[in-house]
């Protein structure tokens, strides 16, 4: 216990994180690429073609994964924005805003690819679709979030407001997840957490997981990027920023 705290206030130390996090993106940065390598090669040139749908199956392996992160890390957002209104934890500020944009990305990216192949299997690429509806609402809050916080001037009331709504917000997530078994929609159901295990043939699965992992690499990777681009402009006026850039400067 007394180790995860030790860790815990680590960080929370901005200095600290600065320095193990350029630490740490060049080897996030790799395993990125490498797993994408690895996923779209299993997923477009290993795997078989599906018996109902054909090649076109095969946006499954950007789609889930990107509906996946949207949920995942909104998830992320939520815990840090608790972090922030209890603790008064600066780099959870830094991370919650940090996270939105590419939060969005990917989401955007589950709506776009979703629809496209939504057309060959529902004749459309839209629908008001529960599961379809509900994902559109979290890319609004999405955008809410980012909008809310470079309307305030203040960086630490534009924070408290931006976890405020990111909380609130939380309660669409559920609604995403168990929109399908809530609602009668024309979104397929579960086909990898089932009680009874994947309904997928194991070499089209293990390339969705592959891809899975990526993204969730890519997003520490970007997470980490834009986590001490902020930081930077949030304590331009400190002394260890100071002392960076005049260290860099006289190197």
């Amino acid at each position: 216990m007394n180790i995860f705290m030790k860790w815990f206030h680590r960080l929370g130390s901005p200095p600290w994180f600065y320095n193990i996090s350029g630490k740490l993106i060049p080897w996030f940065a790799v395993t990125t690429i490498l797993t994408l390598v690895v996923g779209m090669y299993g997923g477009l040139i290993l795997a078989p073609a599906d018996y109902q749908q054909g090649d076109s199956f095969r946006i499954i392996y950007v789609h889930v994964p990107a509906a996946w992160m949207s949920l995942f890390i909104y998830i992320v957002m939520a815990v840090a924005g608790a972090i922030s209104l209890v603790w008064r934890m600066k780099m959870a500020d830094v991370m919650l805003i940090s996270s939105a944009s590419v939060g969005a990305s990917f989401t955007f990216i589950a709506l776009v690819t979703g629809s496209l192949w939504g057309k060959p299997m529902w004749g459309t690429y839209w629908t008001w679709d529960a599961r379809l509806t509900s994902e559109l609402l979290l890319l609004f809050l999405y955008f809410g979030i980012i909008a809310l916080y470079n309307a305030v001037e203040d960086r630490q009331t534009a924070s408290r407001a931006v976890a405020v709504l990111t909380l609130v917000g939380v309660v669409n997530i559920p609604i995403i997840h168990y929109s399908v078994e809530w609602w009668n929609t024309l979104h397929q159901g579960t086909t990898v957490a089932r009680m009874d295990g994947p309904a997928m043939d194991s070499s089209m699965l293990w390339p969705l997981l592959t891809m899975a992992v990526c993204f969730k690499l890519y997003y520490i990777w970007v997470l980490l990027v834009k986590a001490r681009a902020e930081l930077l402009s949030r304590e331009i006026n400190n002394g260890w920023v100071r002392e960076l850039v005049g260290g860099k400067a006289n190197g």
